[in-house]
């Protein structure tokens, strides 16, 4: 994020009161994990092991950290590289537009069995299972709006919330939305979409392309910010 929105601030709204949360810092990870119990160890474990393999994948195919378009699936591959080709391909992206969603989907999933609800925040790309209604903050200083909260229903299926801006962050967009969040049960799609999308927001005027665009790839919903204006469709409830 940029200068003004910080990890350390906008967590401040995202920690949840009823669960156990643990920082998880490995080289660029930055990630925040919450449980009915402490996954911390759990945690660090599942992202050194997520990002050796993808570290080991890049050494062999430097290509792939590279490509700005979608690469053919590889069977040779960890199993994380090709959901995040496969996610690419669907948004029309490079399989990196995907990484920080994939590494949250992989770990939160893998922590399924330690805590019945899981919530996995990476670099503002969220992992969420949980059993009971939770409010998602969308937070675009940029802006004209600041924030919204959006509404994330109970459910027994993992749902993906990412996040994508051409105004914030280090994340490389070609676009100029102050914020492009996609809603979808897979993390890794969540986020190329969000790319995606917001590859194509220059103007206020684009924001019914960047519905097309969700629309086109399928995902479950979308929400898009770019000074005072405001576009969604899908599944998107907003909520005080």
């Amino acid at each position: 994020m940029g200068s003004a929105v910080t990890p350390e601030k906008y967590r401040g709204f995202v920690k949840p009161d009823d669960m156990i949360t643990s920082r998880i810092l490995v080289k660029q990870t930055d990630m925040l994990v919450s449980g009915f119990r402490n996954l911390g160890k759990e945690a660090r474990r599942l992202v050194y092991a997520y990002r050796r393999q993808l570290e080991n994948y890049i050494e062999g195919h430097p290509y792939f950290e590279r490509s700005f378009v979608p690469l053919k699936g590889d069977p040779c591959a960890p199993a994380i590289v090709n959901t995040m080709i496969e996610a690419a391909a669907r948004a029309d992206v490079g399989p990196m537009a995907s990484v920080a969603g994939a590494i949250a989907e992989y770990v939160g999933s893998a922590l399924l069995p330690y805590s019945r609800d899981v919530i996995v925040e990476n670099g503002g790309d969220v992992y969420i299972r949980s059993e009971v209604p939770r409010k998602m903050l969308l937070l675009a200083e940029s802006s004209d709006l600041g924030s919204l909260r959006v509404e994330i229903p109970p459910s027994l299926k993992p749902i993906g919330i990412c996040t994508s801006s051409g105004t914030l962050g280090h994340s490389f967009s070609f676009g100029n939305a102050d914020a492009v969040t996609v809603l979808d049960g897979s993390v890794s799609l969540a986020d190329a979409a969000a790319t995606a999308i917001a590859n194509v927001i220059k103007k206020p005027g684009d924001i019914s392309k960047g519905i097309k665009r969700a629309q086109e790839i399928g995902v479950d919903g979308v929400v898009i910010l770019i000074g005072g204006n405001i576009g969604a469709w899908g599944n998107i409830t907003f909520v005080d």
